[in-house]
């Protein structure tokens, strides 16, 4: 067998079962030594798996998505095993590797805490040491029963038994722990350099209610001590700036167990959201779109025409009126919808851009809610576009550049998805193809690149999500571009053509911000609750060093009112060094600092969050530069 791997071509004798890892090994010393694994004509193999004929091998390591998928799901097993010789009877759930490490669900009569974290974690670095192997076998599915039944593992048995009768069931083993597991894995246990347990919690097991709650072990690994240490770095740093506490911190917004999932804006919070309402709305005038507003409750018969009453029943929210069924509404389009079916439309008129601040409720369970991340009610910042079928193009180059000017506002870098159809799709696939090319013609004019999200558009139609990327590399996604054939179909929509006849238009659905709420937890997040000038809801305060000068404080309050500027005074009878250190805490942009010298000369102190201690100024000069940077939203 001929297997080249960078240009180096070996022959491997067949009869000898080389595996992948041997064959690389022979290849690229340096190579194996980082190898997660390999692909060979896009098919991936485990290092350990047997080489299966000629073919070029292309490197798969912890960079790659696939690498850390291996990397970490063999981590778990790592975990397991320690637990296995720590507290011999615990029986063992799934341990999958999840996005930045893995978890094992266990039970067990030890209850887990923090306190017992550093004696697994001396047990899986004396495993680490031995290198076991992580060995694969494959057995018939009754034999698979057998081994895990008379080991007393019910949890494999059962997930076992959910499996054809005809299966080939695999299994992996390092020392003495044996898994019901499909792979793939790395060699063995010495390549998991850095590891670290991070939490323990509750966990239905397979996700249901009705089921025994299990202990969930959170931890992640990384091939060196280095890379683990900044991620833990980074771990810290985003407990610093947990949108929660410092919603609580700075009062922009509360949670209570009156309405859990369903957010309170306190004013500070309001000055924030307005200022990204008012920032929606001039660009949505600029930008060619009307407003409207729809009502959050309507009848049944409306969501049953949309889909929705079949699709998305779950998590809606219902009501009777005079005895017959309505629904809250948990998206804004069939609104939208009945607007534009409510007067004739002639191809002159489109396409028309109608705009709303939608308020929505969607039915979530209570252990998915997060913050402002995953509430009950949120406001989208809809809109929707109908058009003629040749408008299409333009229109989503349109939206895509303006989402793109909302994004550089903040600082954001983001990547696209293409979302395509799927499985509980409505309506004729050759029509769904028509809208995904649409989508794609559309990338390729602006030259952007994306990737393809098989399967993830929404029932209606094929999407692009946008997915911005934080100060600390997170990524979240918040803008969508949804291509809908279908609801104009359904809702029997037309527009007079050019030859005076009805034709059917094509619907755009898309939002910006995606939901207000959670858009402002990511803001809070990104920035730290140190805000641009523009958003902070308190611009500037005013600090005296005695009361010689609270009148002279409270003209330059009412200055800087009249000139737009949310200003305050603290007039406190207290030390100036803690005026300065609370405005600081309170990430107030601008803080003046008043002493007589600067009542004298109508001046003032001015010390800048992001650029320190500037001196005395000017007052008027002060104000003018306040403004300009607000209007300039720097």
């Amino acid at each position: 067998m001929n297997i080249s791997y960078n240009g180096v071509a070996q022959d491997f004798d067949a009869a000898l079962n080389p595996t992948y890892g041997a064959a690389l090994r022979a290849l690229d010393k340096e190579a194996f030594k980082v190898a997660c694994g390999v692909e060979v004509d896009g098919e991936f193999y485990e290092l350990s798996a047997p080489v299966k004929g000629d073919g070029e091998i292309k490197l798969v390591t912890f960079e790659d998505e696939m690498g850390k998928t291996v990397f970490r799901h063999s981590s778990s097993h790592l975990l397991a095993t320690a637990i296995q010789r720590l507290f011999p009877g615990t029986k063992f759930g799934i341990g999958p590797a999840i996005k930045d490490g893995f978890y094992y669900d266990l039970d067990s009569e030890h209850v887990f805490t923090a306190e017992d974290f550093p004696a697994i974690e001396k047990e899986m670095a004396k495993i680490v040491k031995e290198n076991l192997p992580f060995v694969r076998s494959e057995v018939p599915r009754a034999e698979a029963l057998e081994i895990f039944g008379s080991r007393g593992d019910n949890y494999k048995v059962e997930l076992i038994n959910d499996l054809p009768e005809d299966a080939i069931i695999s299994t992996y083993q390092d020392g003495d722990f044996l898994d019901l597991c499909a792979g793939p894995h790395l060699p063995g246990t010495g390549r998991i350099k850095a590891f670290k347990l991070l939490s323990v919690a509750g966990a239905y097991w397979r996700g249901s209610e009705k089921n025994k709650m299990l202990q969930r072990i959170y931890a992640t690994s990384f091939p060196t001590k280095e890379e683990l240490e900044a991620h833990l770095n980074a771990l810290e740093e985003a407990k610093r700036r947990d949108h929660r506490k410092l919603g609580a911190e700075l009062e922009l917004f509360m949670m209570t167990d009156e309405g859990p999932g369903f957010p309170f804006f306190l004013p500070k919070g309001m000055i924030l959201r307005n200022e990204l309402e008012n920032y929606w709305r001039e660009q949505h005038r600029i930008w060619g779109y009307d407003e409207v507003k729809t009502p959050m409750i309507l009848n049944r018969r409306l969501w049953e025409q949309s889909g929705h009453w079949d699709h998305y029943q779950n998590n809606m929210y219902f009501t009777k009126i005079d005895d017959e069924d309505f629904a809250v509404k948990p998206m804004n389009c069939p609104g939208g919808i009945l607007v534009y079916r409510a007067k004739p439309h002639s191809y002159r008129e489109l396409p028309i851009r109608c705009g709303e601040l939608g308020l929505v409720h969607r039915h979530e369970l209570s252990g998915a809610l997060h913050g402002l991340f995953r509430v009950r009610c949120f406001t989208q910042d809809d809109a929707h576009i109908f058009m003629m079928p040749e408008q299409i193009k333009d229109e989503i180059i349109g939206v895509m550049k303006m989402i793109d000017q909302f994004y550089s506002l903040f600082g954001f870098q983001y990547h696209v998805e293409l979302s395509t159809r799927p499985e509980d799709s409505m309506g004729d696939p050759a029509i769904w193809d028509m809208a995904e090319k649409a989508l794609a013609e559309a990338m390729d004019a602006v030259g952007r690149p994306y990737v393809i999200n098989e399967g993830d558009g929404a029932f209606y139609g094929p999407k692009l999500d946008f997915h911005l990327e934080d100060s600390l590399g997170r990524t979240w996604q918040c803008g969508t571009i949804q291509l809908d054939f279908q609801m104009p179909e359904k809702f029997d929509l037309n527009y007079i053509g050019a030859d005076n006849q009805p034709h059917r238009p094509v619907m755009i659905h898309r939002v910006i911000f995606g939901s207000i709420e959670r858009f402002i937890g990511i803001l809070i997040e990104h920035f730290a609750g140190d805000f641009p000038l523009w958003l902070a809801p308190v611009q500037a305060r005013i600090l005296t060093i005695t009361d010689r000068q609270d009148d002279y404080a409270q003209e330059i309050k009412a200055k800087m009112e009249a000139a737009g500027i949310r200003a305050e005074v603290d007039l406190r009878n207290e030390k100036i060094g803690y005026k300065i250190r609370a405005g600081n805490a309170e990430k107030i942009p601008y803080l003046l600092v008043l002493g007589d010298k600067e009542a004298e000369c109508g001046t003032a102190a001015l010390r800048s969050r992001k650029k320190g201690d500037l001196g005395a100024m000017d007052v008027d000069a002060i104000i003018a530069d306040l403004v300009k940077e607000i209007k300039d939203k720097a």
